[in-house]
């Protein structure tokens, strides 16, 4: 059976909740539509995150992704809620979505959401010589 779109998200359990670790998805094509023109906005999304206890399953990543190409939104919201919604589905340590949306009208859109877990620290970055 053929994918379909769906905002159902899916986690699985992370591996290794000992360590602190990133995982980063890129997910080049994007798509929703204008609130106001009912056009496509197009939008390469960057996601970072340190799971704790879960992971995002990427077929469900998506399909979610997926169910926005007809829905209307500003870039702001759509990119808050997709941040809201992956943090609700897999309680992160530390979760970072940048979207960055293709040229409109001649003016470029990039928008970072951030969530963080109460409590967590972010470890100390590391120079190597």
């Amino acid at each position: 059976m053929p994918s379909q779109p769906s905002k159902e998200l899916e986690v699985f359990p992370n591996p290794q909740t000992a360590r602190d670790y990133t995982i980063r998805i890129r997910i080049p094509e994007f798509t929703c539509l204008c609130p106001k023109t009912g056009q496509p906005d197009f939008a390469e999304l960057l996601l970072e995150y340190v799971p704790d206890r879960f992971c995002v399953e990427l077929k469900a990543l998506k399909n979610y992704v997926w169910s926005f190409r007809n829905e209307g939104a500003f870039h702001e919201a759509v990119t808050n809620r997709i941040l809201e919604d992956l943090v609700a589905a897999a309680a992160p340590r530390f979760m970072r979505l940048t979207a960055d949306f293709n040229v409109r009208g001649g003016i470029y859109t990039a928008v970072v959401a951030e969530h963080r877990a109460e409590g967590w620290q972010a470890p100390a970055a590391v120079a190597l010589p």
